[in-house]
């Protein structure tokens, strides 16, 4: 089939760019291979910027186009590319490589519809098998070196199970999957063959952690996978890995209904682990396939279907052919139903493979044959569709694209001739699906079970009489009975003044005995009582939000646990419950966006709205902001990120609000002048956000405004090019000023960030935005000590290549300088003096975290000083901007004793995690003096070292 004019024009532009760098290659592309390279380069930007990422692609895939099906030489190929690199970064360099030539392979076949579905599937689920195995076995001899050999008491050498989970186990993945994975190992014992041994537990858990490093990490070649571990036993709160005997224990006694949902896929990657997993096999089989048919799962079924339908419909996921009605997880969910019910009873039904037990169904005579038949064509076409979506761009989606570029590639790769055509299919298809599905399982009925014990019903009747309730809840040995009977007869007393309206109270008096049976029994039930009685007076009048609750208990355990744990949360919960839909879907509450993605995921939240409705775009940011800061919180208080990693989400955070806001203005200012002349061939906007301090050293904590200063490059007498023209560095100024207006105006959700500009040459009496020239002249003839310090904490945040080439080297000038080590010392030592005699604890029995001697401050004043003294020597020092990495490269190049550097680094992180805990407990950082001894006598010795 013949492009249309758009993607001709695409395909053009594709083979230009390469012709640039690999006119050779290119030129042994010929006749008909020439035409279908044109076709796929306009199809998947994902094999276009490959193949222009990797200059051996091009020549590597027309050699070998033609091979038959590759996946049964996978391992042996890439443990030849593994077996000769000797340390980790050179295997994370050849794993992504390796996935990068073999998934163009695939695409390349995929797009030109040269092979099924089947063997598409298959090639993905063996290429992740391959790179999980050969990485594993890599790995476990480097640890063995390192730690050695795990055995178990019999001295037997110990091996690591993989299990793959989901479409990786069923040997279905599609082409842009998450893998997931359960790590699991036969016996406890201690390692062999170290100086030092380790017990099996600590082996395979630091080997496990390398292991997802080694596939999931972000570097320059990219990564292999996100590997997910919550399908393990206790998800991410639980341990790594746990043996055969710890994984019996937890399944037969905590096991839950979609766990046995979720085992059904299990498989144990690599052949050689096969004999080895029969035992853990056989221990699992009971759990996930009952002896008898199982009538029990239909109502968790039930209830699973309802959970679907839910989320369907909460988010609106109409053009998501895996989620959405009649999508992919419809047809899987069927055909698992089957298994969990029957399986038991039928051994045709444990296999993992969904095509194959759609057969088993269909044999079995339990779906009309034409259902099945349904099912299984539906199910392809989506799956295919899905990789050629995925294959695109080689992003994990499922939501069929707006964007009519998008929508044209599919409809083509897809072999229709445009996408009305497209759609039409897939609608019918997923129509389909959605008969079946709904068909199959009934609605769910009221149970006994869901009802909430009468006596909390009872205590919510009561509350109008303070001394009844208080006796109701010392009979149930209620700590606190007297405070919480005030709280409630308070809360039912402002409800009176309220209108309800009688929908409203009839919600709220079912909803209530469900709260109060998971508040009143705690020991802090009346701290949290206080703070969820406060969010549901917020929304007493906005019916919608009590009946999201009333129909979601699970959203009202969330919302307990998290008021309980932070009075910062549930004040942000009261003042903006929208966030409230936020605790219906814990995969996402607890699991915050992945780095790299808030930035596409912010301008996919955007682009639904106008970019001229300059109003509703400033709410959503912040409406995204605080959504984010949620499950930033949220996965804190699940001790589910370190704080380090904490620290990281919320600058990610703020970089992409940065650019939000950054491009926000510029499209207005640029609406009325135009852009200035000087960009007119240039890839960029001439403008810089560098970041100081918290947000320049990565280390944001939740309540940290932005210390940002304003850079651009526009030479002099320059103008814009807009209907009304003016200087161009007014433009900048007049942009930069727009910046800070959309940062601080207060709209419905509050304030962006506080942000700060007064570290910009000359303070608040200095140029908003300056040039890199003045930037560079004004540190170097006028900039003070402490100026330089913190420019030690500093990055551009936001900005193009020129740019940030630009502020690196004025910074590494800057920073470089060689320095009077006396003055210099003396200089920072006066300055700290200054800021502990003005900000430090004034109380005898309190320690102020950040500003007493021996606190965080004295560390980032330290780093700063040693970089300052040494860099002009050691210009490395000058590579990062965070206060841990400093540390490390100063032990590195020896200004640091390893240890001390290590000791630094520990007690900077550990009372970094303190001032997180208490800005989650809305809690001052002046504690008890007698707290962090160890820690601050590491910093005062160190201090004396250095600094006096």
């Amino acid at each position: 089939m013949s492009l249309p004019s758009e993607l001709k024009h695409r395909a053009t532009r594709a083979l230009d760019a390469l012709s640039e760098t690999q006119a050779e290659n290119l030129a042994q592309w010929q006749g008909e291979q020439r035409e279908l390279l044109s076709r796929t380069l306009a199809l998947s930007d994902f094999i276009s910027e490959s193949m222009l990422h990797d200059a051996t692609l091009l020549p590597w895939l027309k050699d070998n186009l033609a091979s038959g099906p590759r996946r049964k030489a996978y391992r042996q190929r890439l443990k030849e590319r593994l077996d000769s690199q000797i340390d980790e970064n050179g295997i994370m360099r050849e794993l992504r490589r390796f996935r990068r030539q073999e998934m163009v392979w695939l695409a390349w076949h995929d797009f030109n519809d040269a092979m099924s579905l089947d063997d598409s599937l298959a090639h993905l689920s063996k290429l992740a098998e391959s790179m999980i195995m050969e990485a594993y076995g890599w790995l476990y001899r480097y640890c063995c070196k390192e730690w050695g050999t795990p055995r178990d008491d019999a001295g037997n050498a110990q091996p690591m199970l993989i299990l793959g989970m989901g479409k990786l186990g069923g040997g279905e993945l599609n082409f842009s999957s998450d893998i997931d994975l359960i790590f699991t190992y036969p016996e406890n014992g201690e390692t062999e063959g170290a100086r030092r041994s380790i017990s099996n537990a600590q082996f395979f858990t630091r080997l496990g952690q390398r292991l997802i490093k080694a596939l999931d990490q972000q570097t320059f070649d990219g990564f292999c996978y996100r590997v997910d571990m919550r399908l393990r036993p206790f998800g991410d709160s639980g341990p790594l890995v746990m043996s055969f005997a710890a994984l019996e224990d937890y399944y037969q006694e905590q096991g839950r209904d979609w766990e046995r949902y979720a085992m059904i896929k299990a498989r144990v990657m690599g052949k050689e682990q096969f004999d080895c997993y029969q035992t853990l096999r056989q221990m699992l089989r009971p759990f996930v396939f009952r002896r008898y048919i199982d009538f029990s799962a239909i109502q968790s079924l039930r209830r699973m279907k309802a959970m679907i339908r839910s989320e369907v419909r909460r988010r609106g996921l109409t053009n998501n052919i895996k989620l959405g009605a009649g999508g992919i997880r419809e047809v899987e969910f069927i055909a698992q139903s089957f298994q969990l019910i029957r399986g038991g009873r039928d051994p045709s039904l444990r296999q993992r493979g969904l095509f194959i037990t759609l057969d088993a169904i269909k044999t079995l005579n339990m779906l009309p044959p034409e259902d099945v038949d349904t099912l299984e064509a539906s199910y392809r076409y989506l799956r295919r569709t899905e990789n050629l979506l995925q294959g695109i761009g080689d992003k994990q989606t499922q939501t069929l694209p707006d964007d009519s570029l998008d929508q044209l590639r599919l409809a083509i790769a897809m072999g229709e001739s445009c996408w009305d055509d497209l759609h039409t299919k897939i609608l019918a298809h997923m129509k389909g699906v959605h008969d079946v599905f709904d068909d199959l399982i009934g609605e769910e009925e009221n149970s006994d079970e869901a009802k909430v014990d009468d006596v909390f019903g009872e205590v919510w009747d009561a509350a109008r009489d303070t001394e009844l309730v208080e006796k109701i809840l010392q009979d149930m040995n209620a700590k606190s009975p007297t405070e919480k009977a005030h709280a409630l007869l308070s809360f039912k007393q402002e409800l009176a003044k309220r209108t309800l309206g009688p929908r409203g109270r009839e919600v709220l008096n079912r909803l209530m005995p469900v709260v109060l049976s998971q508040i009143l029994g705690r020991d802090d039930g009346f701290a949290v009582l206080e703070r969820v009685l406060k969010l549901l007076v917020s929304i007493a009048t906005r019916t919608t939000y009590l009946e999201l609750l009333d129909e979601h208990h699970s959203a009202i355990a969330q919302l307990v646990r998290l008021c309980g744990a932070s009075p910062m949360v549930a004040e942000q919960l009261s003042t903006f419950p929208i966030l409230l839909d936020e605790l219906l879907d814990l995969q996402h509450l607890y699991n915050p966006t992945p780095l790299d993605q808030y930035r596409n995921e912010l301008f996919e939240f955007l682009a639904r709205i106008p970019e001229e409705d300059m109003e509703q775009q400033m709410e959503m940011i912040r409406q995204y902001k605080q959504t984010q800061l949620l499950r930033i919180a949220a996965a804190d208080i699940a001790d589910v990120l370190p704080v380090m990693e904490v620290s990281d989400h919320l600058t990610y955070l703020a970089e992409a609000i940065v650019e939000a806001v950054v491009n926000q203005a510029w499209y207005q200012m640029a609406e009325k002048y135009g852009q200035p002349s000087h960009l007119t061939d240039r890839n960029g906007r001439g403008f810089a956000v560098i970041g100081y301090g918290k947000v320049g050293g990565i280390e944001l904590g939740y309540n940290s405004d932005l210390d940002v200063v304003f850079l651009h490059d526009c030479p002099d007498n320059v103008y814009t090019d807009g209907p009304k023209e003016i200087d161009g560095r007014q433009f900048y100024l007049r942009l930069a000023q727009r910046i800070v207006h959309l940062f601080s105006t207060r709209t419905a959700s509050g304030v962006l960030y506080d942000i700060d500009t007064r570290l910009r040459p000359s303070g608040a009496s200095g140029m908003l935005v300056t040039t890199i020239e003045s930037f560079l002249e004004y540190q170097n003839t006028e900039a003070w000590t402490w100026e330089h310090q913190a420019l030690v904490r500093t990055r551009m945040i936001f900005g193009d290549a020129l740019l940030a080439k630009g502020f690196a080297d004025v910074r590494k000038q800057v920073l470089t300088k060689e320095r009077d080590r006396d003055s210099l010392r003396k200089d920072v030592a006066d300055m700290r003096i200054k800021m502990r005699d003005h900000l430090g604890s004034k109380e005898k029995d309190k320690f102020h975290i950040k500003q007493d001697p021996g606190g965080i401050t004295d560390i980032e004043f330290l780093t700063q000083y040693l970089v300052l003294a040494n860099s002009h020597d050691e210009g490395a020092l000058t590579r990062w901007s965070d206060n841990v990495r400093i540390l490390e490269d100063m032990a590195q190049v020896g200004i640091l004793g390893t240890a001390q550097a290590l000791k630094l680094r520990d007690a900077y992180t550990t009372m970094r995690d303190e001032i997180h805990r208490l800005n989650l407990l809305d809690a001052s950082v002046e504690i008890a003096d007698d707290s962090f001894l160890e820690e601050r006598e590491v910093v005062r010795d160190a201090w004396k070292v250095w600094m006096e």
